[in-house]
């Protein structure tokens, strides 16, 4: 091996894995079809398809249209466009291995299945009009040469029939000639368009000399119009000055064939044609020995050898024949040749020869998405191939379709149409390989180095801007019609192991942008959640994963999950696995939310780690969102070994044999809580969301949807207001999910806690403009919960002459609430509106106690006073997120 190449990867292979991992082979061996060198393979078929009908049939018709400016400037602008996208091709086919297919293989393993079937199907339909515009630019040339125009007898060697059935019967013909070589195979295919390549370049030797060897010729020319045939003479003058001044600018008339009126872009239309044939090598890089080197250096060689033939054949044209000559006979060439039977062999073999090329080409690239399966069972068909590895069935799908172009009956007809096709094509390819180079993905490192990303910016703007001058409406039409081709394979399509180009082009801005992403800047006017959901059994917890969904107001969505065992006695990572079956849940439940599992020996360590590691750079979780510890059901929480193989993936699972109560205890939960107020994260607790049935809650009809909210520390009435950091908190969580579509009908209750002899007006009055200030519209319900807070502690002290000294005696005074009063406060909000409950309540969750010895009495307490409330969040906030400036 190469020391410069230490890891050798075949990213276009397209070979799919087994269930034990070794390649699925098809049924025809790659090596057995392999078998043709640059030369036949690229070179040849590719400067027959270039050279073709334009070659001898319109040359002469683009020279008198357009004049010798126009003309060389159309072979620039051709060839411009052809060369950017060969550049592009040629960066392609050098990045890998190369299967059958061609365009469609490199565009469809580049930018994905989407993009690269329906580009393909276009491709397929290029070739497929491609096939008939050659055939029917024999079968013109044939007619105009032996066919009896109308009106008129038999004479001489005008014996065929002339009318749109003959000549639809003389190309159904014709094309029954391809299909035959095209079933034997492309090794006869290779041979057979060896020895026109042979013919094709004596005819061309010998045109060039009869421009030398003929003097100055008359040429009669008999136009029929209906059932009136016109005489006109055209004149070969031989190489004179005065021919060339008349042929410099251009003279648009109109088409003797079709009776259409000529312009610029028509013209065009007609000559691009004669450029089309770039693909003819890349169409078969299935049955190529060595695609790689053979496509780059064999399309590069006939590009160049084609260019400088046009342009001598556009010149020498225009200094020897007159523009009536040029317009209205189009086989001029064979009238001014020094043997005109040879010139007619040529332009029937290279015509036949580039029909098989595009009908040859279209099987393959048919071949190709059958085996690929992008299309279902439509296709199945096609992937039939005979034991040499010809795809039969695909071939005579592809005659069949070309069958039915023909019935468009004129070469000019579709030639447009085709080359809009082309065009849509090559900038696919072009806009493939701008993708693989602005993705900067390391493993795009073409062995052929010669282009760049604006080389493929100006192949894929020449190509849209001349689809749009040739035919608009063909070109918007056939744009459309490709992408409701990739929207239904983004939808329908299996899913492919081929590489997804949009995934790097997303990680190259992704990146470029969290970097821009400063947490310096950050403003309290743009705060948003940013939610970590805490989730031990997926299953169990989906209303509560959805409804967190809601919550997330466009941030960021996290799903963190810790796994309760110890690396070092494991033989591997136990979570890669797990990673897909949690990305599947994601997509079954329709949320955006990113995964996050780690590993710990417990839990609360484990969830220390996904608070320091989860989010990167400016986009990090700044609340974190816990289910309530619940005794009563610690399966929910912790599942073992013996019940895994039986369940969900999703649990905690734990291969140490402890019970959950000691693997997860209630002082390990609020340990959690008060880490994560810590780490300055605002922290929600969720109850009851396992009664949460969002669907029921949005299809409520004629129903009022409520949202309480209740921003009173109801553990400490004592010191709490309704405007601290934690109030404001509640306040803007519950405007959050109110403003998410389905709960935008919901209403907002806000639930104001006074004493009777407390000045109820004026707290009411303060509230409403705070509401009004915070752009929140909520209405106000006073309760008056006297009877309530009588039952708490610092009223009872209060009338006390050692009040100061009972409360430095109390550094902890959570632990002297009494449960009286917590199962008053618990009533108290359950009596409220009890014909009208709420969907979901947003209640205060105080700090944590500094003293750890009584985090179990502190939870006891949050769950007293939640108890039976239905959906229930508990909040803790730490962090400012409302503003009241513009």
């Amino acid at each position: 091996m190469d020391e410069r190449s230490p890891l050798i990867i075949y990213p276009l292979s397209t070979e799919e894995p087994t269930n034990n991992g070794t390649p699925r082979r098809d049924s025809a061996p790659r090596s057995g079809t392999r078998k043709l060198s640059t030369f036949l393979g690229v070179v040849v078929p590719t400067l027959l398809a270039m050279f073709s009908v334009v070659l001898f049939l319109r040359i002469g018709f683009v020279v008198g249209q357009s004049g010798l400016y126009e003309s060389v400037g159309m072979l620039i602008l051709s060839y411009f466009i052809i060369g950017m996208t060969v550049l592009s091709v040629c960066a392609i086919s050098t990045n890998g291995a190369l299967d059958a297919g061609g365009a469609y293989y490199m565009i469809s393993r580049a930018l994905g299945p989407e993009f690269g079937g329906s580009i393909g199907i276009m491709f397929f339909f290029a070739n497929v009009c491609g096939s008939a515009l050659y055939i029917l630019g024999l079968v013109e040339n044939i007619v105009s040469m032996f066919g009896i125009p109308p009106g008129q007898e038999k004479n001489g060697v005008h014996v065929l029939p002339q009318s749109y059935w003959y000549e639809f019967f003389y190309a159904t013909v014709l094309l029954l000639i391809c299909l035959v070589v095209c079933l034997v195979g492309a090794s006869i295919y290779a041979k057979a368009t060896f020895l026109i390549f042979i013919v094709v370049m004596v005819v061309l030797i010998v045109v060039f000399i009869s421009f030398f060897a003929v003097k100055e010729k008359i040429v009669t020319i008999n136009i029929t119009d209906g059932n009136v045939t016109h005489v006109l003479n055209g004149t070969f003058t031989g190489f004179k000055l005065s021919t060339l001044k008349d042929n410099v600018y251009p003279h648009y008339a109109r088409d003797y064939t079709t009776g259409k009126m000529m312009s610029f872009a028509t013209v065009f239309a007609v000559m691009f044609n004669g450029c089309t044939g770039i693909m003819a090598g890349a169409n078969i890089s299935g049955d190529l020995k060595n695609p790689s080197y053979s496509i780059p250096r064999g399309t590069i060689t006939a590009v160049i050898f084609t260019y400088i033939i046009y342009n001598v054949l556009v010149l020498m044209i225009s200094c020897t024949c007159d523009r009536t000559l040029l317009q209205n006979n189009y086989s001029f060439l064979r009238d001014i040749n020094i043997c005109p039977p040879l010139v007619t062999i040529g332009i029937y073999c290279s015509a036949l020869s580039a029909s098989m090329s595009n009908l040859i080409g279209a099987s393959r690239i048919l071949y190709a998405l059958a085996k690929d399966k992008l299309f279902g069972m439509l296709l199945m068909p096609a992937k039939f191939t005979s034991r040499g590895g010809n795809p039969w069935v695909s071939v005579i799908m592809s005659w069949f379709l070309v069958q039915m172009v023909l019935f468009a009956g004129k070469l000019n007809t579709i030639a447009a149409i085709a080359t809009i096709f082309f065009l849509l094509v090559y900038a696919a390819v072009g806009l493939a390989c701008l993708a693989l180079e602005w993705a900067s993905a390391p493993n795009f490192r073409p062995t052929f180095r010669y282009f760049t990303w604006y080389t493929c910016i100006l192949g894929i703007l020449g190509c849209v801007t001349m689809m749009f001058l040739i035919q608009p409406i063909y070109a918007s039409a056939s744009i459309v019609f490709m992408l409701i081709l990739l929207v239904c394979l983004h939808y329908l399509s299996p899913s492919h192991s081929w590489g997804f180009i949009t995934q790097a082009l997303i990680f190259h801005q992704v990146r470029k942008y969290l970097l821009m992403l400063d947490v310096r800047k950050d403003h309290v006017k743009f705060w948003r959640p940013q939610i970590l959901l805490l989730v031990s059994n997926p299953e169990n917890h989906k209303n509560l994963i959805i409804f967190a969904n809601d919550l997330k107001k466009s941030g960021l969505f996290v799903l963190g999950h810790v796994r309760l065992e110890e690396l070092d006695v494991l033989p591997s990572d136990p979570l890669q696995p797990r990673t897909d079956s949690w990305l599947q849940l994601v997509d079954e439940l329709n949320i955006k939310a990113f995964v996050n599992l780690t590993l710990s020996n417990s839990v609360r360590y484990g969830a220390q780690q996904l608070l320091f590691i989860s989010g990167l750079g400016g986009m990090r979780p700044n609340t974190v969102i816990l289910g309530f510890y619940t005794r009563s059901t610690p399966e929910d929480l912790l599942k073992n070994d013996q019940e895994l193989d039986r369940s969900t993936p999703f649990v905690y699972t734990s291969t140490v044999r402890t019970p959950p109560s000691e693997n997860f205890s209630a002082w390990e939960y609020v340990a959690i809580i008060s880490d994560s107020v810590k780490m300055s994260k605002n922290v929600v607790l969720a109850r009851y969301f396992s009664e949460f049935d969002r669907s029921s809650i949005c299809s409520l009809k004629g129903k009022d949807t409520y949202i309480d909210v209740w921003p009173l520390n109801l553990l400490r009435p004592d010191s709490a207001t309704y405007v601290n950091t934690c109030s404001l908190f509640l306040l803007q969580m519950a405007c959050v999910l109110n403003m998410v579509r389905s709960w935008k009908k919901a209403k907002l209750r806000l639930f104001l806690c006074v004493e009777r002899d407390s000045g109820l007006r004026g707290q009411e009055v303060k509230l409403k403009q705070l509401l009004k200030d915070l752009r929140i519209k909520a209405s106000i319900q006073t309760v008056i919960w006297d009877s309530v807070v009588a039952l708490h502690w610092h009223k009872q002290v209060e009338s006390a002459d050692t009040a100061e000294e009972v409360y430095l005696n109390y550094p902890n005074n959570s632990i002297k609430i009494s449960d009286d009063y917590l199962k008053a406060v618990n009533q108290m909000i359950l009596g409220q509106n009890p014909m009208a409950p709420p969907a979901v309540r947003f209640l205060y969750l105080p700090r944590p106690p500094a003293d750890t010895s009584i985090y179990n009495r502190f939870l006891n307490q949050v769950e007293a006073i939640s108890r039976n409330l239905g959906p229930t969040l508990l909040i803790h906030g730490v962090s400012p997120v409302t503003s009241t400036e513009l």
